[in-house]
């Protein structure tokens, strides 16, 4: 590899290393305040009677849990990697954003099951009081995703505390909605309607999420790159003749790995074919992590030994 396709690849790795501090410190931040508002919106539920209301306290204590679970995964993936784990425990925060679209549509499930009881079975409800805490919980979720925004785009871990805190902002903005329609016009069904509503929200969240997640352990090629490009792109290099054995997948957010052997033609040199390829896969594809087997001609692989 070339002297500045190596200081790239430094570079790219020091800025990744940043960036994932600076994420998670807002997390952190996200956390405090959930939790804090997580204990006022129980407490608000279970005076107001609402059940609009108890689903975004349940849905925040979800997040809660969802927020602790990115943090931890944040710090268990930085610890070294060793023999056993060569790529250490990098790949927990595919498994604890698994967990968090889990969690999602579990909590889900409860408040559809919740509602449709209230609708055979009404309760009272301090609608004012109910749009006042839910006001709240509104204001505090959207404080989360501000400090999440950047940070969801790099982590699959981070997009799915981002998606538990979206799905939570919903759900209060229906439970200030059930509030004002029952303490302005005394609609006693707009509280499980509410409840449903957020509920279908949150599943579709949870789907979002999982299906990634899914990919990602799968290891299915990054939705971002065209791997039949890819394939041509290096193919078209001077000097390859052809390729096999192209395996593009995920290890974790923002860690793209490639595996292929390049056959070269007549008379390459094969040390130049390598430096090209590794250029074109960084600056043209953002692939920093890449295992290429150069071929010399005439080169046959041996057959696999049963």
């Amino acid at each position: 590899m070339s002297a500045h396709a190596h200081a790239h690849g430094h570079d790219h790795l020091r800025g990744h290393a940043h960036a994932r501090r600076h994420d998670k410190q807002r997390l952190a931040l996200t956390l405090v305040l959930s939790a804090l508002y997580m204990v006022a919106e129980v407490a608000g539920g279970l005076w107001t009677g609402s059940l609009a209301l108890l689903a975004d306290a349940g849905h925040m204590l979800a997040d809660v849990g969802a927020l602790a679970l990115s943090l931890f995964a944040f710090w268990l993936a930085e610890r070294p990697a060793g023999a056993a784990r060569t790529f250490g425990w990098r790949r927990f925060e595919i498994l604890a954003a698994l967990a968090n679209g889990l969690a999602l549509a579990l909590v889900a499930v409860f408040v559809l099951v919740e509602a449709v009881d209230r609708f055979g079975a009404p309760r009272a409800v301090n609608g004012l009081g109910t749009f006042a805490i839910a006001s709240g919980g509104l204001l505090v979720n959207v404080l989360g995703l501000v400090l999440l925004r950047q940070g969801k785009e790099r982590s699959l871990n981070l997009r799915g505390a981002w998606l538990h805190l979206a799905g939570d902002a919903l759900g209060s903005v229906g439970a200030m909605a059930a509030g004002l329609s029952i303490w302005a016009f005394g609609w006693s069904a707009a509280d499980p309607l509410a409840s449903m509503a957020i509920a279908l929200l949150v599943l579709r969240s949870a789907w979002t999420l999982l299906r990634e997640t899914v990919d990602v352990l799968l290891e299915t090629a990054p939705s971002h790159l065209d791997v039949d490009e890819l394939r041509a792109a290096l193919a078209a290099e001077p000097g390859v003749a052809s390729l096999h054995d192209l395996h593009v997948w995920t290890i974790t957010s923002g860690m793209v790995s490639l595996s292929c052997h390049l056959h070269c033609a007549e008379g390459a040199d094969g040390h130049a074919v390598l430096v090209r390829c590794q250029a074109l896969l960084q600056q043209r594809f953002g692939v920093h992590h890449a295992t290429l087997q150069i071929e010399p001609a005439g080169f046959e692989e041996a057959a696999p030994v049963c």
